[in-house]
C-alpha cells in the first residue's frame, strides 16, 4: 500500500481499527485527545462501541468489562489520566484478561504542562497499579513504529492474557509523517475458554480477581510470573545502529532515541567510534543483548526526556562493568541532536570518572551557573 501523511495519534487510532478495536473506551487529555476525537468518528461509522467516560476512572473500568468478553479493547491518555486508572490496571492484571492502553506522555510531575516527556518510564515498567504483575511496555519512535506497534499490541495482549502499554511522549503523538497502513483485519470473534460471551450451552464462567485465600492468590502470582517468563524469552525487540565498531554506546528509546541517532551519525562523521542502541520493549527490557554489548564497549551514555529512569535498568545490564554515563532533559524539553553530540565528544576525548550514579555528575552540568547544554557557539539553532 502507498504511504500516506499521518499524525502519529490519528494514525495509532486508525492502526487499531484495522487490527479489529472493537470498543474504546476514554477521557480527552492533552496530548492524546487526537486519539480519542479520531475514533468517536471512526468507530461508530464501522458499528463499534465508543463511549467518552466520564472520567478516566470509568474508562479503564469499562475497558476492564469489555476485555472479559474476549474483545479487542483499548483506552488512552496522557501521564495524569493514566495515574488515574492504575487501580483499574491491577484488576485487568489479576482477572488475566487482554487490554491494551496507549500514554502519550506530557511533563510531569503533578498536572505539569503538555509538553512532551518521558517522565512515566517507572510508572510503565515498575509500576502500573498495586500487586505483583508484569505488563509489556512498548516504545515507538515514529509514526510508522507506532502503527506497527499498535497492531503487535492486540496480539500480545490476547496470547498472553495481560496488559499491553505503548508509551510515547507528545512529539510522536503530534508530528506528521509519511507511513504505511496495515490492511484491515476482519473482526473474528475468538471463542476463549475464558471469556464471558454470553454463551448459554457451556458451563458458566466467573472472572474475578479477589482470591481470598491467600494459597490461592500466591498461585495466581505464580501463574502470572510463568507467562511473564514466556514473554521475556520470546517478545523482547530492539535496534541497533552503527554497534559494529562502536566502543561508545548510546542507549535511548523513542523519541530521545531518535534524536540520539541524529547525534550518533555526526559523530561517526567525526570518526568516532559511537553507535545507537535504541530499545523497542522497554519491558521486557533487553537485558541480555545489552550485556552482550559490554564486551566491546568503553562507555555507555544513557539518554532520555526524564532524570533518569530507564538508567536503572542499563546500569542492571552493564552490572559495573563499563562507565555509564548520563544525559537528559525533563519537563517537556527536547533535546537537541547537538547536546547529545556534545555528550558523545566530552566521553570521546576526557577520562570517565566511575560514579554509582551517573546522574551526579549531569546534574552538576546542568545546574552549573552560565551552563549551557550546547557546544559553544550553537546556541543560535535553538
Amino acid at each position: 500500500m502507498p504511504k500516506e501523511l499521518w499524525k502519529g495519534n490519528e494514525a495509532i487510532a486508525e492502526a487499531a481499527v484495522r487490527a479489529g478495536l472493537e470498543a474504546y473506551f476514554g477521557y480527552p487529555i492533552t496530548p492524546q485527545t487526537e486519539i480519542l476525537e479520531y475514533l468517536s468518528r471512526r468507530l461508530p461509522e464501522l458499528g463499534r462501541a465508543f463511549v467518552q467516560a466520564e472520567s478516566e476512572l470509568g474508562a479503564i473500568n469499562m475497558v476492564y468489562g469489555a476485555a472479559c468478553t474476549g474483545v479487542r479493547v483499548m483506552s488512552s491518555s496522557s501521564s495524569p489520566g493514566v495515574s488515574l486508572m492504575m487501580e483499574g490496571l491491577s484488576y485487568i492484571a489479576g482477572t488475566e484478561v487482554p487490554a491494551v492502553l496507549v500514554n502519550v506522555m506530557r511533563g510531569g510531575p503533578g498536572l505539569g504542562n503538555i509538553a512532551p516527556a518521558q517522565g512515566d518510564y517507572y510508572q510503565a515498567v515498575r509500576g502500573g497499579g498495586h500487586g505483583d504483575y508484569p505488563r509489556i511496555v512498548l516504545a515507538p519512535a515514529s509514526v510508522q513504529e507506532a502503527i506497527d506497534l499498535m497492531v503487535l499490541s492486540f496480539d500480545l495482549a490476547e496470547k498472553y492474557r495481560m496488559i499491553t502499554m505503548m508509551i510515547l511522549d507528545g512529539s510522536v503523538g503530534q508530528m506528521m509523517e509519511p507511513a504505511e497502513m496495515p490492511a484491515m483485519q476482519e473482526i473474528r470473534r475468538k471463542d476463549f475458554k475464558w471469556a464471558t460471551n454470553g454463551a448459554m450451552n457451556r458451563e458458566r464462567r466467573i472472572l474475578s480477581s479477589i482470591y481470598i485465600n491467600p494459597p490461592d492468590e500466591e498461585i495466581t502470582n505464580l501463574r502470572l510470573l510463568s507467562r511473564w517468563k514466556e514473554v521475556q524469552n520470546n517478545e523482547v525487540r530492539y535496534k541497533e545502529y552503527f554497534l559494529d565498531d562502536a566502543e561508545i554506546i548510546v542507549v535511548g528509546f523513542g523519541t530521545a532515541g531518535r534524536v540520539a541517532l541524529s547525534a550518533v551519525r555526526e559523530a561517526r562523521a567525526q570518526g568516532i567510534k559511537v553507535g545507537l542502541f535504541r530499545p523497542i520493549t522497554v519491558s521486557p527490557f533487553p537485558f541480555e543483548a545489552l550485556d552482550q554489548l559490554t564486551g566491546q564497549a568503553r562507555a555507555f551514555l544513557v539518554t532520555e526526556m526524564n532524570t533518569g529512569q530507564m538508567l536503572d535498568d542499563v546500569q542492571l545490564a552493564v552490572r559495573g562493568r563499563v562507565p555509564v554515563e548520563f544525559y537528559g532533559r525533563t519537563g517537556g524539553v527536547v533535546p537537541f541532536p547537538d547536546e547529545i553530540l556534545n555528550e558523545i565528544q566530552r566521553i570521546n576525548t576526557a577520562p570517565i570518572a566511575a560514579d554509582s550514579d551517573p546522574r551526579n555528575a549531569w546534574l552538576m552540568r546542568m545546574t552549573a551557573p552560565h551552563s549551557s547544554p550546547l557546544p559553544e557557539g550553537e546556541g543560535a539553532k535553538r
